[in-house]
């Protein structure tokens, strides 16, 4: 199951053409510890035999998908930065209400989903600023490349260790216990997963064809795993589906320092559209 180095060059030049991700020599043996998974689960000999299978016809139509899963990181959690949602509800939430009066829907986009923890923290949080805010209505867009997560996301299902940073509050709120005594999975309630719109979305792409420009764009915690020219394109790419005075949020060891873009910082990692 050796990945030779004939064959880390060809899986690392196309992953970094595929999804801007740089995968260096010291990450070889987590990329073969990773393909020896789907070795077996396409009963295949060897890590050689793999790569012919991936780039034949029939592998770009099934296997590309399961490819970016194994390679794609995919950490997050309930209210995780949580400074970000302070700062979300006591600034924007109330600047973005005052220059919409006469009405409209606020639009938030988790870009780099993973499993839902971070669309559906933005739900509560919105949906309790609403319940506040007589007239405020939102919408979630939420996309991420892997599939795999994203079924998981759309379950939102989740085990009660999962959900400790969540407020009692929203808690009692916003998750349903299971019926059965004894099972420690809660799942999102119906009125909450109905405010999400979920999609697969690869970075890459030329155009993320959206259906609105957004309000607000989260991106926290992706960027770190492209180069610095990808991440200037990607940031770039976010910038043109802001609306005027859009605001993006990049993880808590993110930034844009040296980048030509059309940003203004406001807050620790956090950028207003200039």
């Amino acid at each position: 199951m050796e990945l030779s180095q004939r064959d880390f060059q060809r899986l690392s030049v196309f992953i970094y053409q595929e999804l801007g991700i740089k995968i260096s020599d010291s990450k070889r043996t987590m990329l073969q510890g990773r393909l020896t998974k789907r070795l077996r689960a396409l009963k295949l000999p060897s890590i050689e035999d793999y790569c012919d299978f991936l780039f034949s016809e029939q592998g770009k139509q099934i296997e590309y998908v399961h490819l970016f899963d194994a390679v794609t990181t995919n950490k997050t959690d309930f209210f995780r930065e949580n400074g970000h949602f302070d700062y979300l509800t006591a600034q924007v939430l109330p600047q973005w209400q005052s220059a919409h009066r006469r009405g409209g829907h606020f639009k938030i986009w988790s870009a780099g989903c993973s499993t839902g923890e971070e669309p559906y923290t933005m739900a509560m949080v919105l949906d309790d600023y609403a319940q506040r805010n007589t007239g405020f209505n939102f919408e979630i867009i939420a996309t991420d490349i892997s599939t795999r997560v994203l079924d998981h996301a759309k379950k939102a299902i989740y085990h009660q260790d999962r959900i400790a940073p969540i407020p009692q509050h929203l808690r009692t709120r916003y998750l349903l216990k299971h019926r059965e005594p004894g099972n420690d999975l809660v799942r999102i309630k119906p009125t909450l997963r109905k405010k999400i719109r979920f999609g697969r979305l690869n970075f890459m792409d030329s155009a993320f064809r959206l259906p609105d420009k957004m309000d607000v764009i989260f991106c926290r915690n992706v960027i770190i795993y492209f180069d610095k020219k990808t991440q200037e394109e990607l940031v770039g790419k976010f910038c043109q589906h802001l609306t005027p005075d859009g605001v993006l949020f990049l993880g808590h060891s993110e930034s844009l320092h040296g980048f030509s873009v059309p940003l203004n910082q406001v807050a620790p990692t956090v950028y207003r559209l200039a």
